[in-house]
């Protein structure tokens, strides 16, 4: 019952700035995933920084079921539930006894 949630992996393309150096193109440019059977949750709560601007920024967590991994990178953002979370840090794929994955976790965070 906790595997029921599905969202977007977005994987984003490239383009060359006025340089010539690759930047992320999130744009028509990024490719879109969609994956079935994971589970986001909210955690760490949120924390707000009002230094320069108001902002808002809140923790989620992506898992998957046993034996589930998913092609998700530390450059992807997740579209879930309205949002648009950015993969924070390396992706978790736990071993599983006998080798294989497990299952993952990613963190993942929203900034409004």
């Amino acid at each position: 019952m906790l595997y029921l949630q599905s969202a977007v992996i977005i994987r984003p393309g490239t383009t060359p700035d006025e340089y010539g150096n690759e930047r992320p193109d999130w744009g028509a440019g990024a490719t879109r995933i969609p994956v079935d059977g994971v589970n986001v949750q909210p955690v760490n709560g949120s924390t707000e920084d009002t230094d320069d601007r108001q902002l808002t920024v809140t923790g989620w967590r992506l898992y998957t079921s046993r034996g589930v991994d998913l092609d998700l990178r530390e450059t992807d953002r997740v579209e879930f539930d309205g949002m648009v979370l950015q993969v924070i840090g390396k992706v978790a794929r736990w071993p599983a006894p006998g080798g294989g994955v497990h299952h993952i976790e990613a963190d993942l965070q929203e900034v409004d």
